[in-house]
C-alpha cells in the first residue's frame, strides 16, 4: 500500500513528516510512502502579520484542497496552526505523542535577557506578548514571520535581541540551544503545542487511529474545545494546556493572562470542564 502525504516545505514541516513516517513503517511494514510538497499561502506572504492575511488557514487551505482533489491522502500539521473549521470530508484522524508543550525564550549564545525598551524580542502573537510582558514589561516587541531557520538568521544577524519559539520545534530540528524554557504556570502556550496532528479523508482514517496516541487525543480533543467555545482565532490571544494523570485531567486556560484559571476532572467530563472554565474567564 502507498500513501501520498501531503506537507509544507519547512524544515520543521518535513521533520515532523519523517516522524510519522517512521511510525507508519513501524505499523505497517510493507507500506510505502511518498511526500507530496505543498506551497501554502501562509509560506508565500511573508511580509505582513498572519491575522492579515487570514489567520491559521493560510497553512492549511492549500493541504486540504489537495485531499480533497485525491492528489494526497494524509496531512501533517502541527496542530496549534490548525484554523478551527475544517474542510468538509476532512478529519483529524490521529495525533502522535505530545512532544514539549513549552514556549522558550531564544537568545544569542552568551548573551541575556534585558528588561529595557532597547531590548527588541521577535514575535507576532499576541498570546506571547502578553505572557512575556508579566515577566519582562519593558521589553519592546517586533513582528516577525517566516520559517524557524529564517528566524534564527534573523536572530543571528541582530535584527532583534531574541525570539519567543516552541520548544518542540526547535528539539525536531537539533536546535534547542541557548533557550529558556517557560513551563506552563508561568507562560502559558498555544492549545495544541507540541502536538503533531494528521489530517486525512475518512477513508483513511482507520489506519492513522493505529498510530494515533489516545492520551494526547484527549488534549488535542479539550484543549481545541476551549478554541471553539471562545471562537478563537489567530488574532485572539488564547493561552490552554491540559495535563492527564490517572485517568483525571488538568486543564489551565487564560485570555488576558492576568486571570489563569485551572480545574480538574474525570477524562469522561472534560468538556464540561472546559465549558465551566470558560465560563469564569
Amino acid at each position: 500500500m502507498k500513501i501520498r502525504i501531503g506537507t509544507r516545505k519547512s524544515r520543521l514541516a518535513l521533520a515532523q513528516t519523517d516522524i510519522v513516517i517512521d511510525l507508519l513503517k513501524k505499523t505497517y511494514p510493507d507500506i510505502q510512502t511518498e511526500i507530496v510538497h505543498i506551497s501554502t499561502k501562509g509560506d508565500k506572504i511573508l511580509d505582513r502579520p498572519l491575522e492579515s492575511i487570514g489567520g491559521k488557514g493560510v497553512f492549511v487551505s492549500e493541504i486540504e484542497k489537495s485531499l480533497l482533489e485525491n492528489k494526497t491522502d494524509i496531512a501533517v500539521h502541527s496542530a496549534k496552526d490548525l484554523p478551527l473549521n475544517l474542510a468538509d470530508g476532512l478529519e483529524i484522524s490521529g495525533v502522535l505523542k505530545r512532544g514539549d508543550y513549552r514556549d522558550c525564550v531564544v537568545l544569542r549564545k552568551g548573551e541575556s535577557i534585558s528588561n529595557s525598551r532597547d531590548f527588541i524580542v521577535g514575535t507576532g502573537s499576541k498570546r506571547r506578548i502578553l505572557n512575556m510582558q508579566k515577566k519582562y514589561p519593558d521589553v519592546s516587541f517586533k513582528n516577525i514571520r517566516g520559517n524557524v531557520d529564517t528566524r534564527l538568521e534573523k536572530l543571528k544577524n541582530g535584527e532583534y535581541d531574541a525570539l519567543i519559539l516552541a520548544v518542540a520545534g526547535l528539539e525536531r530540528l537539533g536546535l534547542s540551544e541557548n533557550i529558556q524554557p517557560f513551563d506552563y504556570n508561568e507562560f502559558l502556550p498555544s492549545a495544541c503545542q507540541g502536538i503533531i496532528a494528521i489530517e486525512s479523508r475518512k477513508d483513511f482514517s482507520g489506519i492513522i487511529k493505529n498510530i494515533s496516541d489516545d492520551e494526547t487525543f484527549m488534549q488535542f480533543e479539550t484543549e481545541r474545545y476551549i478554541l471553539e467555545l471562545l471562537n478563537a482565532d489567530c488574532t485572539t490571544a488564547v493561552g490552554a494546556y491540559s495535563k492527564i494523570q490517572k485517568n483525571r485531567i488538568n486543564l489551565t486556560v487564560s485570555t488576558d493572562f492576568k486571570k489563569i484559571l485551572s480545574g480538574t476532572s474525570d477524562i469522561s467530563e472534560r468538556f464540561e470542564l472546559a465549558e465551566r472554565l470558560v465560563k469564569q474567564l
